[in-house]
């Protein structure tokens, strides 16, 4: 009876034991858009109680700590595309085996149904989030803003601007603003004359700027009419659309898209299991899913032939894809941010935009 016990007793302990190690752990970002990842990823996963997302504010910092110390207690985490590039680079991050993923449904393989050209072999893909400009319904009388050249143009539509306090998107936006073709952004941008260009672009806002650092300020600066016009992130003035209700109106015109990628820790102590999950996560339908809880764009383009399929796909009833920052039609005029240039002149363009926020 004794060495029954005992035997149970071990059993036990290996069991639990076996249970906490299984256990992923997955870093992101907090707020509406992890939630957007549990209910799309995790909730439709094969064992959602496998799955345990942690928040963090972004950078490598433990990430390096944690590959560096031997003691790694993160299996996956949600980065940025220039954390993913230097991560990979660097060795904190795992490459993983492509041939494992899971195809389109026509058969294209998920490296080639990516909107982007893939960086690496240590990244999936998630989505494309975006800075845009917005308004709100009423605020300007005659004619409306449609352009990024609108948002510089204080005359035409008079008031204040929303604008955030690092120069990301501020460049793009300002030179696609003075004429400067989307695909020649970079190119001009890469050159002092072309930084120039920009500032000179910012002037014409610098008496009517308010500069806000919180994801949330936009909305409250345009809905309390403090400015007429703010820059923000998509995501946060499509939850208030289509959540809320609010009147907002977005310009589609000059946005800045920007990626976000998932890469499984160097030396994770589940694996295998964060392989699987990496696997469910980057699924096709995976990506579909997210959009019913968050108006970001999915990576994997055949993504959206679900979601055009399903509308209205939105968790409440509403059309999503007209709040897509990635959808075929803003495109053409839109700007997807090279992290390759902000890694080589952002320090010093930072810089020069923190002294002129001052001035």
């Amino acid at each position: 009876m004794k060495v029954l016990l005992k035997h149970t007793l071990l059993a036990s302990v290996v069991a639990v034991t076996t249970a906490a190690q299984a256990e992923v752990n997955i870093v992101s970002w907090g707020g509406a858009y992890t939630a957007s990842q549990q209910k799309a990823y995790q909730d439709t996963y094969k064992d959602p109680g496998s799955i345990n997302f942690i928040n963090y504010n972004g950078g490598l910092g433990e990430v390096r700590t944690q590959v560096e110390s031997g003691n790694v207690t993160w299996d996956i985490v949600d980065v940025l595309p220039h954390e993913g590039r230097v991560g990979c680079d660097e060795g904190l991050f795992e490459e993983l085996d492509r041939s494992r993923f899971a195809p389109a449904p026509d058969g294209t393989p998920m490296d080639d149904d990516i909107m982007v050209e893939l960086p690496n072999d240590c990244v999936v893909p998630q989505i494309f989030w975006s800075y845009v400009p917005f308004y709100k319904a009423g605020t300007f009388k005659d004619a409306q803003p449609t352009t990024i050249a609108d948002f510089f143009n204080v005359k035409k539509f008079p008031g204040k601007r929303g604008i955030h306090t690092w120069p990301n998107a501020l460049i793009e936006m300002a030179l696609l603003a003075d004429g400067v073709a989307v695909k020649d952004v970079y190119k001009v941008m890469s050159t002092p004359e072309g930084i120039d260009r920009a500032f000179m672009m910012l002037d014409k806002i610098k008496d009517h700027a308010v500069f806000w650092s919180s994801g949330a300020k936009p909305l409250e600066l345009v809905q309390s009419g403090e400015v007429s016009m703010a820059l923000a992130y998509n995501g946060r003035i499509g939850a208030a659309i289509l959540s809320e209700d609010a009147p907002f109106v977005t310009v589609w015109d000059g946005q800045v898209l920007e990626e976000e990628w998932l890469g499984m820790m160097k030396g994770a102590p589940n694996k295998e299991a964060a392989m699987d999950f990496l696997i469910h996560a980057s699924t096709t339908q995976s990506q579909a899913e997210q959009a019913k809880y968050i108006n970001y764009g999915p990576m994997r383009a055949s993504a959206f032939e679900i979601i055009k399929k399903g509308e209205p796909w939105f968790h409440n009833g509403k059309n999503i894809m007209e709040h897509m920052p990635n959808r075929p039609e803003v495109m053409p005029r839109s700007v997807v941010a090279s992290p390759e240039w902000w890694a080589d002149y952002g320090d010093s363009v930072g810089e020069r935009y923190t002294a002129w926020m001052g001035q």
